[in-house]
């Protein structure tokens, strides 16, 4: 059973000095309670930190719209590392607001661009607090709106549907190759589900493709697997990670043996390593082998993490993996409508799908 999440019509208006309405690019955050379909104004406060917000009396919140302005860092090279530094505001702007009065909370998206594209994504609600709006918008409306706050008062209107409808029955979708040798189990994924304004293509159809592509690659190459070779396209990793939970709670029931689980969540770009979550003696059997990826550009080999969806199978001392593609672009387009098939090159995507394939071939042969 996996949440509902329904957007619906939503918009968001502000109004300067001169009185008239002007309209913004927006989108709910995932997860988000909306208006109910009636207008709700204030005035917009800003701030650019967490620690500014903190220091703000209730009194300065109370009754107005509160305007999160943090940008996603230029300064990391990795930008997951900018992505995961900027997240907090996106998952807790509305509950922080809640509690100091305010009516609803405006985020700057977690966006690596320069553009006018709102990126949504999941945000959560502490418990015990009221359960206001949270939107997004992009990064030049977000410049615009700072350069309107620093002169002059602004107001802001929300109209927004969005909401929580209960649960519904889903699926994980798996298929495999029997092993030859005995029935131990390597697991590859990705994700089935996306936000709702793209085409999900990078987050994480390039995933299930890829996915899919191992198996497809050794019966087409005609190479004998030891272990069961098992594809997982998870459910619900965008708002709940049921679908991982349950595979995770499905392992244990049946006493599965699993010798290696990966996972293929960062986009279709080409790959430039595989990080590695298990004991240091496997880490370095991996690393030993590392001169053999380097035909496709995958050198890197230091981090420390897996999937989001493997995380079940980690947390029972599974060895897991994630495949780390260049990064530079994922959050141009991450959770926005920009996230669609055209942005796939296909030579990149296969240059990952054929990395997952040889880490997969190895540890069959090894483990």
């Amino acid at each position: 059973m996996i949440p509902v999440w329904v957007r619906g019509k939503e918009s968001l208006h502000i109004q300067t000095g001169n009185g008239k309405w002007k309209n913004l690019k927006m989108l709910s955050l995932g997860n988000s309670e909306g208006t109910g379909g009636k207008d709700i104004s204030g005035e917009i406060i800003m701030v650019k930190s967490m620690e500014e917000y903190d220091k703000l009396p209730a009194e300065k919140v109370k009754d107005k719209i509160v305007f999160f302005n943090y940008a996603f860092s230029q300064s990391f090279i990795e930008t997951f590392k900018a992505y995961g530094d900027a997240a907090k505001y996106r998952t807790t702007a509305a509950s922080l607001t809640a509690k100091k009065g305010g009516k609803f909370a405006i985020v700057r998206s977690l966006s690596s661009a320069f553009d006018d594209v709102p990126h949504t994504g999941a945000m959560r609600y502490e418990e015990k607090v009221s359960k206001i709006p949270a939107v997004a918008i992009g990064s030049t409306t977000a410049d615009e709106l700072e350069a309107l706050l620093k002169s002059q008062k602004v107001n802001a209107k929300l109209n927004s549907n969005c909401g929580m409808k209960g649960e519904k029955l889903s699926h994980s979708v798996i298929g495999e190759i029997t092993g030859k040798k005995d029935q131990s189990i390597i697991v590859v994924g990705g994700h089935l589900d996306s936000w709702d304004v793209g085409e999900g293509a990078h987050d994480d159809g390039a995933g299930i493709v890829q996915s899919i592509e191992v198996l497809r690659t050794f019966k087409k190459l005609g190479i004998p697997n030891n272990h069961t070779i098992r594809v997982v396209c998870f459910a619900n990793e965008e708002n709940g990670v049921k679908g991982g939970i349950q595979y995770g709670k499905t392992v244990k029931e049946k006493n599965e043996k699993h010798i290696f689980a990966i996972e293929t969540d960062a986009g279709g770009f080409a790959p430039r390593g595989i990080a590695l979550d298990m004991d240091d003696t496997k880490r370095n059997q991996i690393k030993s082998w590392s001169n053999l990826f380097l035909p496709y550009g995958v050198y890197n080999f230091e981090e420390r993490f897996s999937g989001t969806d493997l995380y079940p199978l980690h947390d029972m001392g599974i060895p897991a993996a994630e495949l780390m593609p260049d990064s530079q672009r994922y959050f141009d387009i991450h959770h926005t409508e920009e996230d669609t098939f055209e942005k796939v090159n296909r030579r990149e995507l296969l240059l990952g799908a054929a990395a997952l394939t040889q880490i997969i071939y190895m540890i069959d042969k090894n483990w």
